[in-house]
């Protein structure tokens, strides 16, 4: 069983924020624990950091499909949401959509078809797995990826919040550029009462914690953003400015809209490259950035589609059918010797999607991409 180890109730935050006063201990939410990837001797500490900065992401221009429990489709009957909070999840996804990014959200209704499972269970706090892991790691369509534990009918930052964490972004008040300083003893005691309830290793993995400096975008503390907790007086020592506390404003701060537009970009159809059999294609890109591609088969045959270079990328594979995106393969080749490859049967006249995001190269400008 996965650790969940949890996002700050939006209804605390704002009474907070509203009339100054010093809140220690709102309801938080919890990341779920998963282990930390690990790399082979000869991978340089610079190349580990370039590809832990990007792993979890998605490649642009994926659909996330999400689903909710409904209590009658095997799953408990405590995992089911009323309509009210379910609508408010819908509108924490459009909260993220109308910052213009490439990715797409659907509601679906089997839960076979969806990446993000939801459910509401009281009492199990609101908790998330972080980007790529809810398919690499909570792969099975019975499990939640993300659960909402009390109540969210006023409470929309919550949803963005976990949703955040479902697009790739790690907690901000763990940011180690913050400089924050904890009051250790107090933070412990803080989160060991109600309403969270939460062990030492709990609060340690969510609050004590520095988060690497290779896993952290950005070299700035963002106190407002929606990825960060509030805290009342008491718990920080330094810098000065948070030892009355920290009250991010509500709702995405500037710097979560820049996160999510990099990574995220609006795609164009000029945002696409016509893919030719033998013929090499660059992949002229910085890390973290992603190239995009289109392939028409003109033979029904075994394709190879491979990237060339000393790259650690990540290499989708989609068929567009009915204006749909529909997931066929994908290799992720980050962190080994090898390069992204993808040996499958292509049909005549259907046109596919080949989206590669690039981690870390040893040298810029000299990959490539080619169907074979």
């Amino acid at each position: 069983m996965v650790k969940k180890t949890s996002s700050p109730s939006s209804s605390v935050k704002s009474a907070a924020a509203s009339n100054g006063s010093a809140v220690s201990h709102p309801k938080y939410c919890t990341l779920v624990s998963t282990p930390p990837r690990t790399f082979d001797a000869d991978v340089s500490g610079f190349r580990a950091a370039m590809i832990l900065l990007s792993d979890r992401k998605w490649v642009n221009g994926t659909k996330l499909r999400y689903y909710f429990f409904t209590g009658s489709d095997g799953s408990p009957a405590s995992w089911k949401g009323d309509a009210t909070q379910k609508n408010v999840v819908k509108e924490a996804f459009a909260t993220w959509k109308k910052q213009g990014i490439g990715l797409e959200f659907e509601e679906v209704s089997n839960k076979e078809d969806a990446e993000i499972r939801i459910g509401f269970m009281r009492g199990d706090g609101a908790w998330s797995y972080v980007g790529r892991d809810i398919i690499d790691v909570a792969g099975s369509p019975n499990e939640r990826t993300m659960n909402f534990g009390w109540s969210i009918a006023n409470d929309i930052d919550t949803a963005i919040h976990e949703i955040g964490h479902t697009l790739g972004a790690p907690h901000e008040h763990q940011n180690p550029n913050a400089g924050i300083v904890w009051d250790e003893d107090a933070v412990y005691a803080a989160l060991a009462a109600p309403p969270n309830n939460w062990s030492r290793e709990t609060t340690f993995h969510n609050i004590i914690r520095k988060l690497p400096v290779n896993e952290v975008e950005g070299s700035t503390h963002d106190p407002n953003s929606v990825m960060h907790y509030p805290f009342g007086a008491g718990l920080i020592k330094e810098p000065a400015a948070f030892k009355n506390g920290i009250f991010p404003a509500g709702g995405l701060s500037a710097k979560d809209k820049e996160f999510v537009r990099k990574f995220y970009p609006p795609l164009a159809p000029a945002d696409y490259t016509k893919l030719t059999v033998a013929k090499s294609a660059p992949l002229d890109i910085k890390p973290g950035e992603q190239k995009n591609f289109i392939f028409k088969p003109t033979v029904n045959r075994r394709y190879k589609i491979q990237t060339f270079g000393a790259l650690d990328t990540v290499m989708v594979l989609f068929e567009r059918t009915g204006g749909e995106e529909v997931y066929i393969a994908g290799d992720d080749d980050s962190g080994t010797n090898l390069n992204s490859k993808l040996h499958l049967r292509l049909i005549k006249g259907r046109e596919y999607v080949v989206r590669v995001r690039l981690f870390y190269s040893s040298s810029e400008g000299m990959g490539s991409l080619m169907v074979i």
